[in-house]
């Protein structure tokens, strides 16, 4: 009996093997269409935090000129006529995942007693313009834990961050002057469809911070992800907002900052699409007398000049997150990031077409951009489909909205004057940078091994299978011959 028993198993396991055969004999795109390859479309968008924080860094120690400076733009640039414009965007491309940067909170108190009255909360305000436009998103979710790092704050302090606006604090604080601050940070929106596709997220802070005043004022940065289950599998999706601000003599903190993320990185085998604004134009770090307009890292940091036609070979990588990321394999999804005409930033901080000042040095860009700062990348086998700037047209695009500032109105006729193009009504941008819209083929992949699901891997498994059903059906017919010789 105990011989029949062993000459049965090796029956099973020799059916198991012929099935395995059929297996690897159907055509991948029938008995394996699970493995095929998935679609995601990711946009990144820096939604502009409504002031210019380098002018106001500026005027520091000076506190309360600094915050009026700030608040007088934030009025200007008009967060609630804007997010109209943006939630527009959201609702003609419906991309899949949205990476937010520098999603504000603008809170506001009259005296130290009491805590802070949220004023202007940019991030929410966008998902509610979303869905009264038909196309809601959420911040990506799961298990209680949301895809949203607050990034840095100003606090509001009674006092040095006080600000004068009778128009908005009479009637929520009945009050001319309260004292103002913000918080900024990065977060990972989804379609609200998508929602239940959400797997896990998770948020991470770099150890790399540029430093104001020791202690007092150190501005920290970090990251958000979130994992989005398509139907071959898997995709981790990354957002981030690198330091723009440096010091000469110092390897840039935002070089440091991508580091820290490559590193992180490297341990996550699952397709990745990596997105945000990391403040590296190509370029940089650049020579003395090279048009710098974005005041991006040059060789005064101590760092090399940047050769005169980088690419992933010859550019030095040290001081440049760009590079850092290109070097480190991860595959930039364009449109051409070393073409001029694709520059993402270079509007006047109060969005009224580009920046005056920067415009003699946009370097051919029709819409007055001066330097490349917004990016996609991918990796882990994702490639890239499709990829389009967003929001960059002014003063013919779309999804612009009526400036109402009287300094607005005089940037925007001068900048109309200087493109060559006509100006009806002033228009403003919905933001400071372009946007990026990009279409990605996503690879198997399978979430308990973390290999991908394919004929090779399919392969493998069967030879393995083949030579244990060959061990045990030779032990089992030399059992058989020594029972029958017992007997």
């Amino acid at each position: 009996m105990q011989a029949a028993r062993l000459v049965d198993t090796s029956a099973v396991l020799r059916l198991a093997c012929i099935g395995l055969a059929a297996a690897l004999a159907a055509p991948v795109g029938t008995a394996h269409a699970e493995a095929e390859s998935s679609t995601v479309t990711v946009m990144s968008r820096n939604i502009y935090l409504g002031a210019d924080l380098s002018v106001a860094l500026t005027l520091i120690p000076d506190m309360p000129s600094a915050a009026q400076f700030m608040w007088e733009q934030v009025a200007a640039t008009d967060f609630d006529s804007r997010v109209e414009s943006l939630a527009a965007e959201l609702v003609q491309s419906r991309p899949d995942v949205v990476g937010i940067q520098e999603a504000t909170q603008w809170m506001c108190r009259p005296s130290w007693f009491g805590s802070s009255t949220v004023v202007y909360d940019f991030l929410q305000q966008l998902l509610d313009a979303a869905e009264r436009a038909g196309t809601p998103y959420v911040i990506a979710e799961q298990g209680g834990s949301q895809a949203m790092n607050s990034g840095y704050s100003i606090p509001a302090l009674p006092g040095l961050t006080t600000v004068r606006d009778p128009e908005t604090f009479q009637p929520m604080f009945g009050a001319d002057e309260v004292a103002c601050g913000f918080t900024i940070g990065d977060a990972i929106l989804v379609r609200a469809d998508l929602a239940d596709s959400v797997t896990a997220v998770g948020t991470g802070d770099y150890g790399a911070k540029y430093v104001v005043a020791p202690v007092i004022f150190e501005v920290p940065r970090g990251y958000s992800w979130a994992d989005l289950q398509l139907p071959q599998g898997p995709v981790r999706i990354v957002t981030t907002h690198l330091e723009s601000a440096w010091d000469p003599g110092a390897t840039p903190a935002g070089a440091r900052q991508a580091r820290e993320l490559i590193e992180t990185m490297k341990s996550w085998s699952m397709p990745l699409v990596v997105l945000g604004d990391f403040n590296a134009d190509p370029r940089d770090p650049r020579g003395a007398g090279a048009p710098n307009p974005g005041l991006q890292p040059d060789v005064t940091t101590g760092c090399a000049e940047q050769s005169a036609s980088p690419d992933a070979a010859s550019a030095d990588a040290t001081c440049n997150a760009y590079w850092a990321m290109v070097q480190a394999g991860f595959t930039d999804a364009g449109p051409d990031s070393l073409d001029p005409a694709n520059a993402t930033w270079g509007a006047s901080a109060l969005l009224a077409g580009p920046d005056l000042q920067r415009l003699a040095r946009a370097n051919g860009n029709p819409y007055g951009y001066t330097d490349r700062l917004d990016y996609v990348f991918a990796a882990n086998g994702v490639t890239v489909a499709n990829a389009q700037l967003v929001g960059e047209k002014w003063p013919d695009g779309e999804n612009l909205w009526a400036c109402a500032d009287p300094e607005q109105v005089d940037n925007a006729r001068t900048a109309a004057s200087e493109l060559g193009v006509a100006l009806g009504d002033a228009v403003c941008l919905p933001t400071d940078h372009a946007g990026l819209l990009v279409t990605l083929e996503v690879p198997p992949y399978a979430d308990d091994s973390g290999m991908p699901i394919d004929r090779t891997t399919l392969l493998l498994l069967a030879v393995g299978v083949l030579l244990m059903s060959g061990v045990v059906s030779l032990w089992a017919w030399r059992r058989s011959g020594l029972h029958h010789s017992s007997t």
